[in-house]
C-alpha cells in the first residue's frame, strides 16, 4: 500500500468513527425527543460513514495495478465511486425532505432536553473539525472523494447549527421549526448530491487540462533552447495518479534524428518527474529553411488574423515536391460551423498561391 493509500484510508477510517459516534448520539436524543430533523440528521451522518467506507473501497480497487485489459489502470474507479456516494446522498435526502413535508402536515409533539442541545452541539464542532480535516488531505492526496467529504462535512455543520436553532427555538419560545429544519437538512443533501455527481461524471467524461499544470508543462518544453514552438499539448487523466499526454514542438529544419532523438527524451523525463505524466513527443520542422516559403508562411499568419474563430495555427509546412502546403487550426468551441471557416480561408489561399494544394486540418483546442 503506497502513501497516498494509506492517507485516504486513515482518514476515512477516522471519519468512519467520527461520524458513527454521532449517529448513535443523535439516534438516542432524536428518538428520546421524538423529533424527525434529529433524526434525518442521524441518517446523514451513517451516510457519510458509508461514504468513507465506499471511499476505502474505491481507493483500494483505483490502485490496482494495470493489467491486459486495463492498461490505463483502474485510477477512474474513484470517480465512479464518488457517483456511487452521491446517488446514496440524493435518495436520501429526496426522501428527508418527503418525510419532513409529512411531519409539516401532521405535526409530532417534541420532547428537547438538555442531553439533546450537548449532543447537537458536540456534533456541530466534530463535523467542523471533521470538514476541515477530510479537506486538508483531500488536497494533499489529490482525493475528489475526500475533497468531497469535507465540503459535505462542512455542510453537515451548517445542519446540525440549524438543527440547534430549532431545538432552541422550541425550549425557549415554544415554537416548533424542526419540519422546517428537516426540510433545508434535506434541500442541502439533494444540493450536495447534485454537486458530487456534477464534478465526478465531468471527469469521467474528460476535462480540460488543469490550466496550472498546462503552463508548468509548457515551460518545461520552451525551458530548451531548440524548442521554437510547442502545439497541441494533450493531458488524458487515467484517475488522480495517472495522466498520458502528447505534445508537438517546433524545432528547426536541419535537426537530425540523433539531435532530435535526446531532446524529445529529456522532455519527457522532465515532465515526468516533475508532473507525474507521460508525455509522447511529436515534432514539427519550422519550414522556413527558404525566402518563398518563409513568405508564404508569413502571409498565412496575417491572413487569419482576420478570422476571429481562429485561435492559433500550428504545424505549417509546404512539400515543394508535391506543391502541397498543409497545417492546423484551433478554432473556437462557440463557433458552429468551423468547416465554413476553414473552407473560406483555403478559397483565399487558393486564389493567392494557385500553384500549390492546401490542406488544413481543424484542430481540438484541448489546453490552454
Amino acid at each position: 500500500m503506497d502513501n497516498r493509500e494509506k492517507t485516504i484510508v486513515r482518514t476515512s477510517i477516522i471519519g468512519i468513527l467520527a461520524n458513527i459516534a454521532l449517529v448513535v448520539g443523535k439516534a438516542i436524543v432524536g428518538i428520546l425527543s421524538n423529533s424527525i430533523s434529529i433524526i434525518i440528521d442521524a441518517v446523514n451522518n451513517l451516510l457519510d460513514s458509508l461514504s468513507s467506507i465506499i471511499t476505502i473501497v474505491g481507493t483500494k480497487l483505483a490502485h490496482k495495478k494495470p493489467d491486459a485489459k486495463h492498461p490505463y489502470g483502474h485510477g477512474r474507479v474513484e470517480y465512479l465511486t464518488s457517483m456511487v456516494i452521491a446517488i446514496i446522498i440524493l435518495v436520501t435526502g429526496i426522501m428527508a425532505g418527503y418525510e419532513s413535508i409529512l411531519t409539516f402536515i401532521t405535526p409530532k409533539v417534541t420532547n428537547y432536553s438538555i442531553l439533546t442541545i450537548i449532543i447537537v452541539v458536540i456534533a456541530v464542532f466534530v463535523k467542523i473539525i471533521l470538514g476541515l480535516y477530510y479537506k486538508k488531505m483531500g488536497k494533499k492526496t489529490n482525493s475528489d472523494s475526500l475533497v468531497g467529504s469535507g465540503v459535505d462535512a462542512l455542510s453537515d455543520a451548517i445542519l446540525s447549527l440549524g438543527t440547534l436553532v430549532g431545538v432552541l427555538t422550541s425550549l425557549l419560545f415554544s415554537f416548533n421549526i424542526e419540519a422546517f429544519v428537516g426540510f433545508i437538512i434535506g434541500i442541502f443533501m439533494i444540493k450536495s448530491g447534485i454537486e458530487i455527481i456534477r464534478s465526478a461524471f465531468s471527469s469521467v467524461v474528460g476535462e480540460r487540462a488543469n490550466k496550472e499544470i498546462v503552463q508548468g508543462v509548457k515551460e518545461v518544453v520552451y525551458s530548451h533552447s531548440e524548442v521554437k514552438g510547442a502545439y497541441d499539448l494533450i493531458i488524458n487523466n487515467y484517475g488522480p495518479e495517472r495522466a498520458i499526454g502528447s505534445i508537438h514542438i517546433e524545432v528547426d529544419d536541419n535537426m537530425q534524428a540523433k539531435d532530435i532523438h535526446p531532446l524529445s527524451r529529456k522532455i519527457a523525463e522532465e515532465i515526468y518527474y516533475k508532473f507525474g505524466i507521460i508525455m509522447t513527443i511529436g515534432i514539427y520542422a519550422s519550414n522556413t529553411d527558404n525566402e518563398e516559403i518563409f513568405e508564404i508562411k508569413k502571409y498565412v499568419c496575417e491572413l487569419i488574423k482576420k478570422y476571429e474563430d481562429i485561435k492559433q495555427l500550428h504545424g505549417f509546412y509546404l512539400d515543394t515536391e508535391k506543391d502541397t502546403i498543409s497545417f492546423d487550426i484551433i478554432i473556437d468551441f462557440k463557433n458552429k460551423n468551423p468547416n465554413q471557416i476553414k473552407e473560406d480561408l483555403i478559397k483565399e489561399l487558393q486564389e493567392k498561391y494557385s500553384k500549390y494544394k492546401f490542406f488544413i486540418i481543424i484542430d481540438t483546442d484541448f489546453s490552454d
